[in-house]
C-alpha cells in the first residue's frame, strides 16, 4: 500500500515538473542555448599549432559546417602560398575548399562584405594589418576563422599569430606527432640547410618535433 502511494506521489511530481519547465519555456522564463552555426556572434577563432597538425583540415572543416548551415562563407590565403594550388586551400590530406589568394590583409576588408563567416589560412604570411582587419571584421559581426603556425622553425613567434591568439574568443592548438619518439609535437623543425624564415616545404623541407627532441638536434648542431 505504501509502495503504491509513492509510485503516485512520484508520478505526481514529474508531472507537476514537467508542467512547469513546459509553461516556463513558453513563457520565456527558462532558454536553451542554440548551438546552430547561423547563431553564433561577431568572433575570432584561432586554429594553431606546428606543421603537419591538421591546423587546415580543421579550418575546412569548420567552413563546410558554415557553408552547410546556408551562411556565406569566403576564404582567404596568402598568395605566396602556391605549394599545393595558386587558388584553393589544400591541406596536407589534399581536402581542399576554394579561397582567394591576396598579397596584402587589407584587400580582407573589401572582399567580405555582407559575409557571415571569414576563413583565414597560413595566417603568419601575412602582414601585421590582419590583427586590426580581424577585429573590425568581427566587431561588424562576422565569425572570424583562423589557421596559421604559430611558430617558425626556430621556435619563435611567427608573424602576426601571436597578437591574433591574444584577441581570440577562442584558441584551439593542435599537435602532430613527434617523427623522433611519438609524443606530441612542439615545432617544425627545417631539415635543409636555409636561414630564410619563410621557406615554404613538405615532408622534405620539415619534420614534427617535440621539445625534448628538437634540443638534442639544436645541442648536436
Amino acid at each position: 500500500m505504501k509502495s503504491e502511494k509513492f509510485a503516485a506521489a512520484l508520478n505526481n511530481f514529474h508531472f507537476s515538473l514537467s508542467t512547469f519547465i513546459f509553461f516556463s519555456y513558453l513563457c520565456g522564463m527558462i532558454t536553451y542555448p542554440s548551438s546552430g552555426e547561423a547563431r553564433r556572434p561577431g568572433r575570432i577563432e584561432v586554429v594553431c599549432g606546428s606543421m603537419f597538425s591538421g591546423k587546415t583540415e580543421e579550418l575546412i572543416r569548420r567552413l563546410r559546417r558554415a557553408q552547410f548551415a546556408k551562411q556565406k562563407v569566403e576564404i582567404f590565403k596568402p598568395a605566396i602560398d602556391t605549394r599545393y594550388s595558386d587558388e584553393e586551400v589544400v591541406s596536407h590530406d589534399h581536402n581542399a575548399i576554394p579561397s582567394t589568394p591576396l598579397d596584402s590583409s587589407a584587400s580582407i576588408l573589401l572582399l567580405a562584405n555582407d559575409i557571415d563567416v571569414v576563413g583565414i589560412d597560413e595566417a603568419q604570411f601575412f602582414d601585421d594589418g590582419l590583427i586590426d582587419v580581424c577585429n573590425e571584421l568581427a566587431n561588424r559581426g562576422v565569425r572570424v576563422i583562423i589557421a596559421g603556425l604559430d611558430m617558425d622553425f626556430r621556435g619563435k613567434p611567427f608573424g602576426p599569430m601571436p597578437a591574433l591568439c591574444a584577441i581570440a574568443d577562442d584558441v584551439t592548438k593542435v599537435h602532430a606527432i613527434c617523427v623522433k619518439c611519438g609524443n606530441l609535437a612542439y615545432v617544425s623543425h627545417r631539415t635543409v640547410s636555409s636561414d630564410k624564415r619563410v621557406l615554404l616545404g613538405e615532408t622534405q623541407e620539415y619534420e614534427p618535433l617535440c621539445r625534448e627532441c628538437y634540443r638534442k638536434i639544436n645541442s648536436e648542431i
